[in-house]
């Protein structure tokens, strides 16, 4: 029997409000449990960050109580946080299917991860944990063997349906689980979390099998060589390139660390087929006849050390551009990677290919349902409650609205942010809670978490104004300059010592300073006029705010 006052808490650590860094938090009495842990890209403003993960100070606070990570599918949406997050939570159990074992394993080693278990989780399995009952199923995506996660909680039976669409020919043959959805509607349904990301677009998302047929039609007439930009984990885009590749006699050369790395991975476990004489080592690219070769590559968002912009660029190793060669992107940009993709379209026809990108061919297809498929998984499982996650604040707008088109009340339809928990109690009631934290954690380089708004926004400053070094030489005993200050700028205006404003700044360093008496000078005091006085004389003459830093060497 479940207490009365206890409810269930439903806390988003990432992935609402935004595309990427999706972890999603379960928490009864003292019992929690973990769906997914992704990272996300930083945006333009992010200078000199790397990634960005969800911030787990809640879940630290509550060590303990951390009872599993349930892992929907291997997208680094999903997963890339997992090395950063995990070393918070030693032994705690990863439960993953086959296929993201076999991707997230690789990762682990990378990271040398040895103290988590990675537990099969598979659909048609049900796992206790806790007050917990897990009940993965099956679910269309852009990669093999996505589940979405029924949870029986004591407050009833949460659906959270992972990023999914209803593709009814999917590349592996193996179709959404309709089945189980309409059996957990009919058992009844507390509280449904569902993906949002195509909330805006009517009708329905087409079947991934579309993409192999634009494959053919654009490779059938062409006699020179063929590459093909995808995800590197998008295995069923990557068949379907084998597929496109053995129909015209072509062998496919996979260039690229991750995308090599996971097509070795999908091969052990039997998730991508090709004849064995139908691949090329990359180191044997110059050496196959252009007609008869395909490459995969990774590089379809136009990350600046992927395979494609290398390529585009003139810098890759194996594969230099050459006119007569054709690239398809098979990706829409990301949301913020759209410059990228842009620079690196340019840059291909620059090198004399020809390309089809997302607004000139339909070369690929979205792993996410439409409003449609939104509104059949709606009607399947009959939420009391519900929840749109994986996406911007407008796309869980329109989500919300089609919830109550099928029949959500309203006042059930909760469109929260990051940190807002959802309460749940036994006699159906819910509310918001009050919020835990959940921003941004950065990482830079080796360093996770080091960066933070206070760094970001010194960068900010650098790259719009640039930086003015004031070095000031003084007598430790009066406090009086010794000589002239030296000037550096970096990002400001070019170093000329006779420029009128470098001599005058200077000289507006020395008024600032000029200590008459033979008293000690307090050093902290002496910066704090340099850097006031330097700073308004410079506004004053170009409306810009550089960075002034103020060095004083006592002597």
């Amino acid at each position: 029997m479940a207490d009365p006052n206890r409810p269930l808490r439903i806390i988003p650590l990432g992935g609402v409000g935004e595309i990427g860094k999706n972890m999603y938090v379960f928490e009864y009495g003292d019992d929690i449990v973990v769906i997914d842990c992704g990272l996300m890209f930083p945006d333009e403003e992010m200078f000199g960050i790397d990634l960005v993960v969800p911030d787990v100070t809640y879940l630290r606070e509550r060590r303990d109580q951390v009872r599993a990570f349930l892992i929907t599918h291997a997208h680094e949406d999903h997963v890339g946080g997992l090395p950063y997050v995990l070393p918070n939570f030693p032994g705690v159990p990863v439960y993953a299917s086959t296929l993201a074992r076999g991707l997230l394993g690789a990762k682990f080693k990378e990271h040398r991860l040895t103290d988590h278990p990675l537990v099969a989780l598979e659909p048609g399995d049900e796992l206790e944990i806790g007050p917990f009952r897990a009940i993965p199923f099956r679910i269309g995506h852009s990669i093999p063997d996505a589940m979405g996660i029924a949870l029986r909680t004591p407050v009833g039976t949460v659906v959270h349906t992972g990023d999914f669409k209803f593709d009814h020919t999917p590349v592996d043959g193996k179709p959404s689980d309709f089945a189980t959805l309409a059996r957990l509607g009919q058992e009844g349904v507390i509280c449904l979390l569902s993906d949002s990301t195509r909330a805006e677009n009517p009708g329905y998302t087409p079947s991934e099998r579309t993409v192999g047929e634009a494959f053919r039609e654009i490779i059938e007439p062409l006699e020179g060589r063929v590459i093909v930009a995808t995800f590197a984990s998008n295995i069923a885009r990557i068949q379907q390139v084998f597929d496109a590749a053995e129909a015209f006699g072509r062998k496919v050369a996979v260039v690229g660390r991750s995308m090599e790395q996971n097509v070795r991975i999908a091969v052990d476990l039997g998730y991508l087929r090709y004849p064995s004489s139908g691949v090329v080592a990359k180191d044997q690219i110059s050496q196959t006849p252009p007609g008869r070769l395909v490459i995969a590559t990774t590089g379809a968002q136009g990350e600046p050390m992927s395979g494609l912009a290398r390529m585009a660029n003139r810098d890759h190793r194996f594969v230099e551009i050459e006119p007569g060669d054709t690239v398809i992107v098979s990706a829409s940009p990301i949301p913020g990677n759209e410059e990228y993709v842009a620079r690196t379209i340019d840059n291909l026809f620059k090198a004399g290919a020809n390309v089809y990108y997302h607004t000139i061919k339909r070369a690929h297809v979205s792993g996410h349902a439409s409003q449609e498929e939104l509104k059949l998984m709606l009607g399947l499982t009959r939420p009391r409650y519900f929840i749109p996650i994986h996406g911007e604040f407008r796309m869980m707008v329109q989500h919300g609205r089609l919830a109550v088109e099928m029949g959500v009340r309203p006042e059930n339809v909760f469109i929260i942010e990051n940190g807002q928990p959802i309460e749940i109690y036994p006699d159906g009631r819910a509310r918001r809670g009050t919020p835990v934290p959940a921003g941004y954690v950065f990482v830079d380089g080796l360093s996770v978490g080091d960066v933070g708004e206070v760094v970001l926004r010194d960068r900010r400053a650098l790259a719009a104004d640039g930086m003015f070094i004031v070095v000031v030489t003084v007598d430790k005993q009066t406090g009086n300059l010794v000589s002239r200050p030296e000037i550096v700028t970096r990002g400001f205006v070019p170093l000329n010592e006779r420029d009128p404003l470098i001599t005058e700044a200077a000289e507006r360093v020395v008024a600032a300073i000029e200590n008459p008496g033979d008293h000690i000078s307090e050093i902290a005091l002496l910066k704090s006029q340099i850097k006031e006085s330097v700073s308004r004389f410079l506004y004053e003459q170009t409306k810009r705010r550089p960075m002034v830093l103020p060095v004083v060497v006592e002597v």
